[in-house]
């Protein structure tokens, strides 16, 4: 049997001795169609709502994130009444190993009561709209995800709220 040069008769040359093992392509899609799917986080969240009466809560965050990205969270709040000290309450579970780095507008009180961080905006009139914008950042120590509630209260009084759950990939 003659040899072909660089091949020696005796290895039994096949065609995976000179190319790429196809399982290195193939765990590639897999992990590239993951991503196109939106399953590893990045893609946008539609926004969510909930109608109250007095009001109506409109919350818009990332429902699937990596751990160690920033993220913003928008809270809108439509008055269909007058709201005497629109206030905003986040669970502490919701924001377990997260940073909140800003917040804008700033609330006009911030406190931690009943439970919840509490955020007061002042009165708000029938027909206008609140609209808050808060950026943060998943901390390392968070994996697989944060459970909790975002509450629309008008001072003490509670209107409703919205729970949410954050799915968190390494």
């Amino acid at each position: 049997m003659e040899a072909i040069e660089g091949v020696s008769a005796e290895s039994g040359a096949r065609i995976w001795d000179r190319h790429a093992s196809p399982i290195s392509i193939l765990i590639l899609g897999a992990i590239l169609l993951a991503a196109g799917l939106g399953l590893t986080g990045g893609q946008p969240s539609p926004p969510r709502t909930a109608q109250f009466g007095e009001a109506r809560l409109t919350i818009k965050t990332p429902m699937t994130i990596r751990n160690g990205e920033f993220f913003e969270t928008d809270i809108t709040v439509f008055a269909s009444a007058p709201l005497g000290d629109v206030t905003i309450a986040v669970s502490p579970s919701l924001w377990r190993d997260m940073t909140v780095n800003t917040m804008i507008p700033a609330p006009l009180e911030e406190k931690f009561e009943k439970g919840h961080f509490r955020f007061a905006y002042g009165p708000l009139n029938a027909g206008e709209m609140l609209r808050v914008k808060i950026d943060g950042q998943i901390n390392p120590p968070l994996f697989a995800g944060t459970s909790g509630e975002i509450g629309l209260f008008d001072g003490d009084r509670r209107i409703g709220s919205m729970p949410l759950q954050i799915r968190v990939l390494p």
